[in-house]
Order: C-alpha cells, then structure tokens, then sequence
C-alpha cells in the first residue's frame, strides 16, 4: 500500500529492518557508517537536553548499544564528562556494536549498577532497540526501572527502552524519555500512547539511508498537507454544492451535542445544515441554531425512537452526509432508532456518541454492508463497548483494536485522544500529532463530527475527511487556547476557531 503524501511515514521494526539491509546490500553502505551517523545524531540531542555535566550512557549489546557507544565516543572527543556503563558482559557484545566497543577511548565501560547514575546531569538510554516487543527481562528489567527513578532526564536512542516501537504498547516497565533520536524516521511506538508518553521530544536523525526502500509503511503521521485539498466555495458555489449535512441526535437534556455538531459544520464549510431532533425540544434548537434547519421528528418521553425512523429517512433525501449520535440518549427507543436508522442511510454516515453506544452488544450490525462510505468516531470506552473489551484493554493496543473495529465494520475508525488515530478497513492508519490539551473539555467530540460531517458532504474520501478534520479540530484547539490557556477553553471556542484552523490549507 502506498501513503498519501499528507502522512509521513513510520515505518514498524520489521519495515525499517528491511530498509537498513537495503541500505547494506543493494545501495553498498556500510552498516558501521550507518551507525556512525545515528551515533553522531545521537550525541547531538544529548548535548542539547544537557550542554555541561557528566553524561552517562547505558548501552545494551545489540545495534542500539552500538549506536551508544559511537554517541559516547563522540562527547568524550568533544570533551564531555562520559560514563559508559554495561548491562551484559562487554565479551558478550558482538557484531558491529562489539567493533564500536573497542573504538571507545577513555575510561573503560563499568558494569551497570544503580549507584552509578547518581550525579549524572543526563542519562542515555541505549538498552533495546527497535526489534524489542513485550515486556523487560532480566537485566534489562532492573536498568529500565533504575533509569526510571535516577532523577535525571533520559534521552532515548531510536526508541524508549520498553516501548514497543511498531505499536506504542507498553507491556512492563519502559523509560520516560525527555526525549527520542530516532533514526531515519521516527517509528509507530513514538506517536501512538501509550508509547507516546514515554518518547519525550521527537528527534528524526537522517542516517544517510536514501528514498526508494523495499519497506511501504501501512502507518504515518498527518501532516498539515492534508488540509489542501479541501474543497472551498468559488463564485459558482451554492449553499447545496458547499454541502449538505443532517445531524441527527438531541434528547431531553442532551440538546448541546447536536447543536456543537452542526454549527461545527457550518464553520467547516458546509452551505446547508439540518438538525433532526425530538419536535418537543424543537424550539431549543431553533434559539441556537439561526442558520440551521431544525425538523421536529416524532418522539416519546423526549426521546427519538423508531417511529421517528421514517421521518428522519425522508430528512436525509438530499443529505451528502449525515451525522448520527450527539446527545441521541440511551434510551431503548433511541438505541432502536439508530440501529434501525444505520442500516438504511444511503450517503456518507459519521457515528458518534450515543449512535456507537447503540451498537454496543450487535457490533457490526450492518455496518459491513453498508455501500456509502462510514466513519467511527469513539473513544476509548466507546470503542471498548463496541468490542466487548474494557476501556483499559483499548488504551494498553489502540492500534490494534483500532483495526479490528476497521476491519469488522468495514469503516474508517476515528480512535480519538491526543494520538488520535485513523484507521481504515485494510489497516491503513493515520496518527495525529496532538498537542492540544484545551481538546479535553466536553463537546469537543460532537466538533469533531461535524467537521467530519462537513468534509464528507464536500466530497472527500472518508480516510482523508476524517484525517483533514483531526488535523483542523487540533489546529482549532491549540488557537482556542492561545488567549483563554488550555484550561480555559469550551468546546464553542474551538467552533470559532475552525475557519481559521482550516485555513492553512488554503
């Protein structure tokens, strides 16, 4: 498969192993000038987190304690205090890590031991590489969780030790990195949490390996390239040719979601937006929304259930795309209502909220036979609900439950949180970079899938709608902070700031 040129690409510990014997084999670069160039990059973040001070540098026996000893060598000639210290045996260290080893001048490696980290300015963590998966073992158990309780900051070379690179799992104890030199480009693991957590700042090292590889990553990272190709209004637009959205949602007392969700398509760019909602709460919707549609649907007890489901079908006619959920309620009726709904609507389809807690128990339902296009956008616990797993098993492999609920529904799933992730049924995902801690308030979800709603209605492919309106919903988020702090911010500020978050793809 091949990426869009809006996703850098992150390539897993099997594609970039293929990558370094390619560099080797078939372009004749030497894999000691490889580790040369990563060692170099290396003592280079080192220097930066810590310009004085002893430094001292943790190397395991594979690549990645090579890696170490040439950053260890280098800030000894640059005439920094270096500490070298081994977690096996020097005489078990072999290959190119061995050759680098014997290069090393000055004082010679000591045996790790907790006590010899004490006093150091910054320590380098070079224990696991790439190749690591799962847990720790002995010794490299103790060494990770001694690093982990030295006091000092670790910069982390390619990926925190612990962390598995080509998921973010986090199986044991792994270090917290202040930051990653990670070397040709950054891996999976070092975007996506829980092994975001762990990597710090993000240093991308160019090793030398040049384009055209064998490897063809399945996983990057949303760059803001993918906000140029949407669509805008010309001197030809129509109120119906920016867009169509129907929001269907609201309840009795849950009259906010919807309403967040469409005016947060109308600020993405949509010309015509309809709420569909319980005709009791009719009049709350039409007080806030003046430039919306509002069609009151049949309702008992403030609720939508399936009598609405005919009204609501004659509604979405000349929808381009609808959003289903925000503030739906879960109620039997509202549950049997979107159940009902889902199976029927013909144009592109975001599920959100209340839309995915219906699902719950018959995940996929008919989701799989849909032929519009269909976006997910859960959370931890609702994409939890929809596979029988609790929130916590979700957090621990969002990637791979992410493609599971993909792949079973045959949907781009929309795994939010600061690495959101996008992901499409042939496992395909997209991370976001995050960054916007103001995004952690209510409502900002119910934005999101009217941004969503918006790009699809204007035509996007579902992939690129949602990644375009990840990448738009964090962009608003961090402009909403900027005058109130991330504390400060409500979901309405980042409705606010959306044209001008969507404006840098213009």
């Amino acid at each position: 498969m091949s990426l869009p040129g809006w996703l850098e690409p992150l390539p897993d510990a099997a594609q970039m192993r293929a990558t370094d014997e390619w560099a080797i084999r078939e372009r004749g670069i030497a894999s000691q000038e490889l580790m040369e160039r990563a060692g170099a990059g290396l003592a280079r973040v080192a220097s930066e987190h810590a310009p004085d001070g002893r430094i001292a540098v943790v190397c395991g026996k594979g690549n990645n304690g090579g890696d170490g000893f040439v950053a260890a060598r280098l800030l000894r000639a640059a005439g920094r205090d270096v500490q070298v210290l081994l977690v096996w045996a020097a005489d078990s260290i072999e290959g190119d890590a061995g050759k680098m080893l014997r290069r090393l001048p000055g004082a010679a490696p000591e045996p790790f031991e907790r006590t010899r980290l004490a006093g150091a300015s910054l320590i380098v963590d070079a224990v696991l590489g790439t190749g690591f998966a799962g847990a720790p073992r002995a010794p490299a158990d103790a060494v990770v969780a001694a690093l982990n309780g030295a006091g000092a900051p670790v910069v982390a070379a390619d990926v925190p030790s612990g962390v598995d690179a080509s998921t973010g799992e986090v199986e044991g104890e792994a270090v917290r990195a202040a930051a990653t030199a990670t070397f040709h480009r950054a891996k999976p693991g070092l975007w996506i949490a829980p092994g975001k957590a762990h990597a710090g700042a993000v240093h991308v090292i160019d090793i030398g390996i040049p384009d055209g590889g064998p490897a063809e990553p399945a996983v990057g990272l949303i760059g803001e390239e993918v906000l140029r190709d949407v669509p805008r209004r010309g001197v030809d637009s129509t109120k119906f040719s920016s867009g169509n959205v129907v929001v269907l949602g609201g309840s009795s007392g849950l009259t906010g979601a919807p309403s967040m969700a469409a005016l947060a398509a109308m600020r993405a760019g949509a010309g015509y937006v309809t709420v569909g909602a319980p005709a009791d709460l009719e009049l709350s919707f039409t007080m806030r929304l003046l430039e919306a549609m509002t069609i009151g649907l049949p309702e008992a007890g403030g609720a939508l259930g399936r009598e609405a489901v005919a009204p609501a079908l004659e509604a979405i006619e000349r929808a381009d795309a609808v959003v289903l959920g925000p503030g739906l309620g879960k109620r039997l009726g509202a549950q049997a209502f979107a159940l009902e709904l889902l199976g029927r609507i013909d144009a592109p389809l975001v599920i959100d909220a209340d839309g995915l807690n219906a699902l719950a128990g018959s995940f996929p339902a008919g989701l799989s036979a849909r032929g519009a296009p269909t976006v997910l956008t859960p959370h931890a616990g609702e994409l939890g609900r929809l596979l029988g797993v609790d929130s916590e098993e979700v957090a621990r492999a969002r990637l791979a439950h992410a493609r599971a609920a993909a792949a079973a529904a045959r949907a781009v799933v929309v795994l939010k949180g600061d690495d959101t992730l996008v992901v499409s049924p042939d496992g395909t995902a997209a991370v976001s970079r995050g960054g916007a801690p103001g995004l952690a308030t209510a409502g900002t979800g119910d934005v999101l899938s009217g941004v969503i709603g918006a790009l699809l209605a204007k035509g996007l492919p579902a992939a690129h709608a949602a990644c375009a309106g990840v990448c738009a919903h964090v962009r608003a988020g961090r402009i909403a902070a900027a005058p109130h702090g991330p504390d400060g911010v409500i979901a309405s500020d980042v409705i606010g700031a959306l044209p001008a978050a969507l404006a840098a793809g213009s």
